[in-house]
């Protein structure tokens, strides 16, 4: 990153840069770049921007309130409920909290907006501040969908939004940001829900925030956290990924950059170099430059345009080309700088002139953007001069692109000339890349890094008080459905222990979809998903097997996801009698030719859809060869399964294909999830 950048940085988040003494060194994150942050202290009380106006509190809790000031610097925090007072002091890093204890509100009462009043050399007042139920929605797309216009649309989204006049529920959007090392705040603002604000906000926690408000007649407070394709470990602690050692590695690079930012490109800058070490020992013409060199007998060599491709002259070759020819220099003009062009080169070169390289990339990424290079006045000579080019192509298509005349060498004088270079130069290929092995990997730290987005938009967030928490993520981890049988619980009970809280934590099974080439992996995530509500206490998980699109990763009917999750929340947070849950697998007993599968919340007995198609179950031998059903029949809470191709059954399974679209309810109208029965 240029000073100029980090300045830059600087001065958005901490604002006056005359005090950056006095500051934490903080690196700003958008959505393409990361957040470096470390403790400190600001000469001003500040606050977390998640503590700020209109923003709702857990009631009946004891909640923290923090900030940071001057080391050591009296604290008083005074709030109208009650008239409560709290006081302390700033710690030696500059970090302040006291605990206040919130009341239980009234269901259905005109709540009361409260004021909080933080004195220390200044003094910060946060207005209206509601008490109730304060939930965090995180995950990837299908969380992150908008109720507003947006690529894929919500189903019914702008009559939602006419209606969204909900002055008691209020919502925060943590804005995208990912660092190596745990930061201090994040970015956003607290909103009161109306058809103007609510449109960039998840739908999902709309819906499942509205559900809740309209059953408890209390506010809701809404913190949404999200980023579309991210996958599980990239939103886990590093203490939470303490058991994957497949992730230490990484983990270890981002705590290396995040003591030194610019380590990633010195790294980078070391492998790159070692790599074209090795690289100049093994081409023939790069060892002494001698393909380069202006003496060079040439005249074997094949020909090929310029621009154009290689491909023509050496078929799929990846790896070095080494392109020569000659040009006249005016013997009557005065020998002065010249500037070359050479149009883009797919993907690196290195360029001489007479023997004296005069410029040249050697780093992937470059492709197209067109070279031009300064050549020294004294690399000319009066008549005949000689230009090599050695192009590197690391795949695909090689060579010269853009237009012929772009390809040029122009004096830099009173009296320019310009000398055409385009048309047929000389080239022989060089060591090929399975001569010279693949270039390293760029050390790279980014938002799907393990702990990237735990670090800086959930960590910041740990010290409030919630509800729970709704969840709706996998898709990004579909190709490591038997790694996330594990790494999905890790991630709750991580979110737990930094929250300090057995946070109720209710998420969506991802819904049908056509994936490209899947064999199974959409299946058996949803069975790990599954899998982690039946092993995980106080977690429950909402079924979208009959509202998924399988044409549409993105499915639009986003009011029914909501409404499932609210369910759990409303049966097992707030003790309503309402059914949660769709029927859910228990065991399979398997004798007489049939699978004997037994559910758990089948209230109202098994419902099997009109019309459903009995291959949507299938049943395997013990060859393991699954074959379609060809007979379902229910009784009761219990569900039969026969197919006559098979006489010894030993495993059933249920809409196990990628984009199935579930045909089995409860009573209740709620979709059991895909399952195969019994779990390998």
């Amino acid at each position: 990153m240029s000073l100029w950048v980090l300045l830059r940085s600087l001065c958005q988040i901490l604002g006056e840069a005359a005090r950056t003494a006095r500051r934490a060194v903080i690196r700003a994150c958008s959505c393409v770049g990361f957040v470096v942050a470390a403790s400190g202290a600001s000469g001003d009380v500040r606050m977390p921007a998640i503590l700020s106006d209109h923003m709702v509190l857990q009631q009946d809790a004891e909640i923290r309130l923090w900030g940071w000031a001057d080391p050591d610097e009296a604290i008083e925090v005074r709030w109208t409920i009650d008239d409560q007072v709290a006081r302390t002091h700033a710690g030696t890093d500059g970090r302040w909290q006291v605990v206040l204890r919130t009341p239980a509100v009234e269901a259905g009462a005109r709540h009361t907006k409260h004021e909080i009043t933080v004195r220390g050399q200044n003094e910060v007042v946060i207005r209206d501040v509601l008490l109730g139920e304060v939930w965090l929605a995180s995950g990837q797309s299908n969380m992150e969908m908008p109720l507003g216009p947006h690529a894929y649309g919500v189903r019914d989204g702008a009559r939602e939004i006419a209606n969204a006049q909900w002055p008691e529920i209020r919502f925060f959007q943590v804005a995208r940001a990912f660092s190596p090392m745990p930061v201090e705040d994040v970015r956003g603002r607290w909103q009161v829900c109306s058809p103007e604000t609510i449109g960039p906000f998840s739908s999902v926690a709309y819906f499942f925030g509205r559900s809740i408000h309209l059953r408890q007649r209390v506010p809701v407070g809404l913190i949404g956290s999200y980023w579309g394709g991210t996958v599980c470990e990239a939103w886990t602690s590093p203490a939470g990924l303490r058991d994957f050692p497949e992730f230490h590695g990484a983990l270890t690079l981002a705590q290396r950059l995040g003591a030194n930012p610019g380590l990633g490109e010195e790294l980078a800058a070391r492998a790159l170099a070692g790599w074209w070490d090795k690289a100049r020992r093994i081409d023939e013409g790069s060892r002494g430059d001698a393909w380069a060199r202006a003496d060079l007998d040439d005249s074997d060599w094949k020909q090929a345009p310029v621009p154009g491709s290689f491909e023509a002259v050496f078929g799929e070759h990846d790896g070095f080309v080494w392109y020569r020819r000659s040009f006249e220099w005016p013997d009557d003009l005065p020998v002065s700088r010249a500037r070359l062009s050479l149009g883009a080169i797919d993907d690196m070169d290195t360029v001489w002139i007479n023997g004296e390289r005069v410029g040249g990339i050697d780093r992937p990424g470059f492709w197209n953007r067109p070279r031009v290079y300064e050549v020294p006045a004294d690399l000319l000579i009066p008549g005949r001069n000689t230009i090599a080019v050695r192009v590197l192509d690391t795949g695909g298509p090689g060579g010269f692109s853009g237009e012929p005349d772009a390809i040029t060498l122009e004096a830099l004088a009173e009296d320019s000339v310009r000398i055409d270079l385009s048309g047929s130069w000389r080239v022989r290929a060089g060591a090929s890349m399975r001569d010279l092995g693949a270039m390293p990997a760029i050390p790279a730290f980014h938002h799907n890094s393990p702990s990237a987005l735990y670090q800086s938009m959930i960590a910041p967030l740990t010290p409030l008080r919630l509800a729970g928490v709704i969840w709706y993520q996998g898709e990004s981890n579909c190709t490591r459905a038997r790694q996330y049988r594990r790494l999905f619980p890790a991630m709750i009970a991580d979110w737990r222990a930094r929250f300090e809280q057995d946070l109720p934590f209710f998420f969506v099974q991802i819904a049908p979809f056509a994936y490209p080439g899947d064999t199974g992996q959409a299946a058996e995530l949803r069975e790990a998903q599954l899998l982690s509500m039946q092993e995980v206490a106080g977690t429950g998980m909402a079924v979208t097997m009959d509202i998924g699109d399988p044409r549409d990763i993105h499915p639009k009917d986003k009011r029914p996801v909501g409404r499932r999750l609210a369910l759990w929340a409303l049966a097992h947070v707030y003790g309503h009698d309402v059914i949660p849950s769709g029927p859910i697998p228990r065991d399979a007993e398997f004798s007489r030719g049939q699978a004997d599968v037994s559910f758990e919340h089948a209230e109202g007995g098994l419902v099997l859809a009109p019309g459903f198609d009995p291959s949507i179950f299938e049943v395997a031998g013990p060859d393991g060869r699954y074959l379609p059903a060809d007979e379902v029949s229910v009784e009761g809470s219990r569900l039969i399964v026969r197919c006559g191709q098979i006489a010894e059954p030993v495993s059933v399974r249920y809409a196990w294909k990628a984009d199935a679209r579930g045909d089995l309810f409860n009573g209740a109208g709620l979709p059991a999830p895909s399952f195969r029965l019994p779990v390998p």
